[in-house]
């Protein structure tokens, strides 16, 4: 089946926890490829998982390995990816997940947190600060937009085997380059819109922080959302 694809030009937002660095190893522009990719392993060499973030690594060709200001934050998305998959995506390699708008972001990101923590013992109450990453794309991407009654194997809550064998398909075809991504809509917010982009080296850089929050989980697992600061990089996009 030949997949009908969208030009998509937007900004994307995406949400992670603030504990991880915003500066890294893939800023250095000094660096040629080989030598970053080193030095990310050299790192990470005390990452229990190591073994997959290396095995990640190897995946990508030389010319997705990005370089710049906020491309180790592009990276990670790749590299530092849920070994369970996301929607479109197996455990082999990450992608830039991200949406539109931020409030789609948040919904997207409280319900994955939310999930994780209740396979956890006494997990409530908790809480966890995220912040807002903002960056251009503009690429052509398969566009499953105002299918979900057609294919609604692609937009189930939470089985995603069937939509990762999807994405799948069209990250490694058998032959032939395979897509950028897929750009969707959201499950959990009515209007939202969301991406997953299959490479690294369509996130435009600079990669901006943008505002704050803090996810506030209570006893009985209820969450609410603060927002903390806003925080602006100087550089613009």
């Amino acid at each position: 089946m030949t997949e009908k694809t969208a030009r998509v030009r937007a900004t994307t937002h995406r949400l992670i926890a603030s504990r991880y660095p915003p500066i890294g190893v893939f800023d250095d522009l000094t660096k040629d490829k080989d030598e970053l990719a080193i030095a990310f392993l050299l790192e990470s060499a005390t990452n229990d998982r190591l073994g997959i973030i290396a095995g990640r690594l190897n995946l990508l060709p030389p010319e997705e390995i990005v370089q710049g200001f906020g491309a180790t934050l592009v990276m990670g998305a790749f590299l530092h990816a849920d070994a369970a998959g996301g929607r479109f995506t197996d455990g082999r390699l990450g992608a830039w997940y991200a949406s539109f708008d931020v409030d789609t972001a948040i919904t997207e990101t409280l319900h994955h947190s939310t999930l994780r923590l209740k396979m956890s013992e006494g997990a409530f109450p908790t809480s966890i600060q995220m912040r807002t990453l903002v960056a251009r794309i503009d690429c052509p991407l398969v566009d499953v937009r105002g299918k979900r009654d057609e294919r609604p194997e692609l937009y189930e809550t939470d089985d995603y085997a069937k939509a990762q064998a999807f994405g799948v398909a069209l990250r490694w075809p058998k032959t032939g380059e395979g897509a950028n991504g897929i750009v969707y809509e959201s499950v959990r917010r009515a209007e939202g819109v969301n991406v997953c982009v299959y490479k690294p080296s369509l996130i435009k850089l600079p990669v901006n922080q943008a505002d704050h929050y803090e996810y506030r989980w209570d006893a009985r697992g209820d969450v609410r959302v603060l927002k903390i600061t806003n925080v602006e990089q100087g550089r613009g996009a």
